[in-house]
């Protein structure tokens, strides 16, 4: 039997009330296509094969490839495949995410997959409890990662896992996340500039945003101050407690000055 691989962060599910609870939050129909990363075991890949049209695993532990296909190879609405997930194109089909994914892969997997041209509509996923509760972003508690997800869809929390219920157990707590995703971006334009905005806004999380910001447009504080003030924008805020509405009048009027 394959031992578990600490570098790629394999810690398998073996709850089964916490699979129910996954299954349940991800809506499955008959007609679903979904995209499962780091199938593992099989634990989930099996539950999603009984309830939806077509699965795709994207498995890149090539030790592990034997088993699944052993285990599912009878099912026609299954499909193997051996690749990295952030190299992963996904299908151009509508299709949901459901996964216990690597925790150390969070942040750049949502960002692959939210910022596709094809979106999933939902995602269902595994991820770290402290991890869960940042992209939750309690109010006037944004960073960079929670706006990557609210900016795109809508997170709750689904349920908390404890370490227990994995094999090998690991050393944080886990949570499960959904997020259904918006049909469009809650702020419009060239993504690549808003997160630039965003970035330096971020870049010392303890200093006012007029102080992040000015160096970053090479404006001195008092304009940066003037400028907020016009945006209807505390100039005395920091980064953190921005709304998407103040983020989005924000990255209008400074990617079109």
């Amino acid at each position: 039997m394959t031992k578990p691989k600490k570098h790629l962060g394999q810690n398998f599910l073996q709850d089964e009330s916490i699979l129910a609870q996954i299954i349940d939050a991800a809506e499955l129909t008959p007609e679903d296509q979904i995209l499962e990363i780091g199938p593992g075991k099989g634990v989930l890949t099996d539950a999603l094969l009984q309830k939806t049209k077509q699965v795709t695993a994207v498995e890149i532990d090539e030790d592990l490839l034997p088993s699944l296909r052993s285990q599912f190879s009878h099912h026609k609405n299954f499909n193997l495949v051996h690749e990295d997930a952030l190299k992963f194109q996904p299908p151009e089909a509508p299709y949901k995410i459901v996964a216990n994914i690597p925790y150390y892969i969070t942040s750049p997997l949502l960002n692959h997959y939210l910022q596709n041209p094809n979106p999933p509509s939902l995602l269902v996923l595994m991820i770290q409890k402290e991890v869960a509760h940042k992209i939750l972003a309690p109010k006037g508690k944004h960073s960079v990662l929670s706006l990557q997800v609210h900016i795109f869809g809508n997170p709750e929390l689904i349920c908390e896992v404890p370490a227990s219920a994995f094999t090998p157990q690991p050393k944080v707590d886990s949570a499960v996340l959904r997020i259904r995703v918006h049909p469009k971006p809650k702020i419009p334009g060239d993504i690549k500039k808003l997160f630039w905005l965003i970035h330096m806004s971020f870049a010392q999380k303890r200093k006012k945003l007029t102080n992040n910001l000015a160096p970053a447009l090479q404006k001195s504080p008092a304009e940066i101050r003037e400028l907020l003030t016009s945006l209807n924008i505390d100039p005395d805020i920091r980064a953190e407690a921005l709304t998407l509405d103040e983020w989005q009048k924000l990255f209008k009027h400074t990617n079109s000055s």
